[in-house]
């Protein structure tokens, strides 16, 4: 497991850090009353009494699809006397894009690309046989469909020994990565992916969950086999179980946000139970 996004990190594939700390400096009181999302451009602004707001880099808030910006919106409303952006996932990930993403695209792409390098998946352990099961059966099906649906064929090797991937297997995953941030929606697509990607520690679930394959749960569980089979011989440790709860929480928006953007009709998994 990489990793999570609660603390600053230096690579450019994690750009909700960034952005998180760019938070810092937001107005932490209220100062509107009237939030709604209006048409501009081709895009729809969160509109605070009348003025379009503002991201911590003085880039409009501007968002693709009008799911996205209602659900924007409703994270606005939903605020007290103070602006409390740890409770506003989806406009933490608009700032990400706007601010994070738009102007570097190609490099946040290669920095999601190079995790087809050491993929989480791809590392088994050859003891005891209840993990590597464990392994098998919550791994083996993401590389089916990493051979099946993207042509990508990965290789495995026991125990943290590097093992050099096939060319054709990591030029897939690249040409499926650059097929999303080469659209109209790319920065806001990237945020998402590169978060999940990250949380993951692995772009193949990530591309699993994102085509379908995986429901948020079962590729967050195939993101913890390890820590799952360590608790379940040793007992969960309270504060793991709470950075894992908040690194979920910010799973579940990247996914909505995904879903947003790309399928607004879908309803997303939002309970969790660890």
């Amino acid at each position: 497991m990489r990793d999570d996004l609660t603390k600053p990190q230096p690579q450019p594939a994690d750009p909700v850090a960034l952005a998180r700390r760019e938070l810092q400096k937001a107005l932490p009181g209220r100062f509107y009353k009237d939030v709604r999302a209006k048409p501009l451009g081709d895009g729809f602004a969160l509109a605070l009494d009348g003025r379009i707001a503002k991201t911590p880099a003085k880039h409009d808030l501007v968002v693709p699809t009008p799911a996205l910006a209602d659900a924007i919106v409703g994270e606005w409303q939903a605020q007290g006397e103070k602006i409390d952006f740890a409770a506003m996932p989806l406009t933490r990930l608009a700032f990400t894009a706007i601010d994070g993403i738009a102007g570097k695209v190609q490099a946040v792409t290669e920095d999601i690309v190079k995790y087809s390098e050491t993929d989480l998946v791809c590392y088994r352990a050859a003891e005891p046989t209840s993990l590597v099961a464990a392994q098998a059966a919550a791994w083996d099906p993401i590389l089916d469909f990493a051979a099946t649906q993207l042509d990508a064929r990965f290789v495995c090797a026991e125990g943290v020994m590097f093992v050099s991937q096939p060319e054709a297997a990591r030029a897939a995953i690249a040409a499926r990565v650059a097929e999303i941030g080469g659209g109209m929606n790319a920065p806001f697509a990237l945020a998402s992916l590169s978060t999940m990607t990250v949380l993951t520690g692995s772009i193949l679930i990530a591309l699993a969950l994102t085509g379908g394959e995986l429901s948020l749960f079962s590729a967050w569980a195939a993101a913890h086999v390890d820590e799952d089979f360590q608790a379940r011989q040793w007992g969960q440790d309270r504060e793991a179980t709470a950075r894992r709860n908040l690194r979920f929480a910010d799973m579940a928006a990247a996914e909505k946000f995904w879903l947003l953007l790309h399928r607004p009709e879908k309803r997303p998994e939002e309970q969790y139970n660890p």
